[in-house]
């Protein structure tokens, strides 16, 4: 089935006519925006870690562990990185 949008076919192929004319101008910069991306030397840089004993239910360990094996790697990991992306929220 085919949607008609009352355009022939191909018309969006096609170039359009118009010549594009250059002027010699100064070139207005846009407005600069913040760095967003870490440097390299901060990705290297491993927060120093706290071992902790902690009591989880058998199910969240259970989900953490699955969720691990599909995604081939430690579930210790995964449940830091949502404790350590939960306090960035929160601060």
């Amino acid at each position: 089935m085919v949607r008609d949008t009352g355009e022939k076919e191909g018309d969006d192929m096609k170039m359009s006519n118009k010549q594009i004319t250059y002027q010699n101008e100064p070139m207005q910069m846009g407005k600069r925006t913040k760095d967003f991306l870490p440097r390299p030397e901060e990705l290297v840089f491993r927060p120093k870690g706290v071992k902790v004993t902690i009591t989880m239910s058998e199910d969240s360990i259970n989900y953490f562990k699955d969720q691990a094996g599909l995604l081939k790697t430690p579930y210790q990991r995964m449940i830091r990185n949502l404790i350590d992306e939960y306090v960035r929220q929160m601060r």
